[in-house]
């Protein structure tokens, strides 16, 4: 029969939550205190480090896309922080720029550093690698990649209006946890316009390696894009049933009437 600390570091082992820590004396062993330590480190500095769009945009170049770069109107990360109101307003001279620029779109796809720029410089370019070849098989037709700054998720609205696109995705970095810093979500929107609600959205949380990783992310992506297009809604009127769909061994279908016809 197994030991109790055995049980519990075979458990610890297959998760990265808090489990089976063990104790000296009173208190927590010194190893996982300054865990703890670093772990709350790594998602403070998640949320506070910059996004580098220059090498967002050199990673996404090499896979073919074009680029936009873009800005909120929170003018630094501490105001993006105290006002997130101001991160889902877009600067009015980009969307100027992004109305001057549009063409008739299947998909906007928004990258933005949200609450971990860690998570966009990890994830971002790895998912659309893996999206791309999707899309093309579906016959969509994609805006120029957006590369938002100090962006929440309803930025994405004013930027798929602007783009004139069918509908839009954001790539944002979620709030870190303890054992997640570089955590990706991904907001599916159909009809993306200003006053939008989280409601009409669809969300896949939790993109990278140690979570949902890239292929299976992009895979959801095409489902739920290629149903709300052909449904003509999204949100919690769209139930995701990827899962079964992938297990099932069956693609999403190309949607007959896209814009790339």
């Amino acid at each position: 029969m197994s030991e109790p600390g055995e049980i519990w570091a075979r458990l610890a082992g297959l998760t990265p939550a808090r489990i089976g820590l063990g104790r000296a004396g009173s208190g927590l062993p010194t190893r996982e205190v300054l865990r703890f330590g670093l772990d709350h480190a790594q998602a403070r500095d998640a949320v506070h480090a910059p996004m580098d769009s220059e090498a967002l945009t050199g990673a996404i170049a090499d896979l073919g896309l074009r680029t936009i770069p873009v800005a909120s109107q929170a003018p630094d990360r501490a105001t993006y922080l105290r006002r997130p109101d101001l991160g889902r307003r877009l600067d009015p001279e980009d969307l100027a720029r992004l109305q001057a620029a549009a063409e008739p779109a299947d998909l906007a796809i928004v990258v933005a550093d949200g609450l971990s720029a860690r998570a966009v410089h990890e994830n971002a370019a790895p998912l659309l690698e893996a999206f791309r070849p999707l899309a093309e098989t579906a016959g969509w037709r994609l805006a120029p990649v957006v590369i938002a700054r100090q962006a929440r998720v309803a930025l994405g609205d004013a930027i798929g209006a602007a783009l004139k696109a069918r509908a839009v995705a954001v790539l944002i970095g979620e709030r870190p946890g303890l054992s997640s810093p570089d955590s990706l979500g991904i907001y599916l929107t159909l009809d993306p316009k200003i006053g939008r609600s989280d409601a009409e959205r669809n969300c896949i949380s939790n993109v990278r390696n140690a979570g949902l990783i890239h292929e299976r992310a992009a895979f959801k992506l095409h489902w739920l894009l290629a149903r709300a297009l052909t449904l003509g809604l999204s949100g919690v009127t769209l139930k995701d049933e990827s899962d079964r769909a992938l297990e099932a061994g069956v693609a999403a279908p190309a949607l007959p009437n896209s814009t790339a016809d």
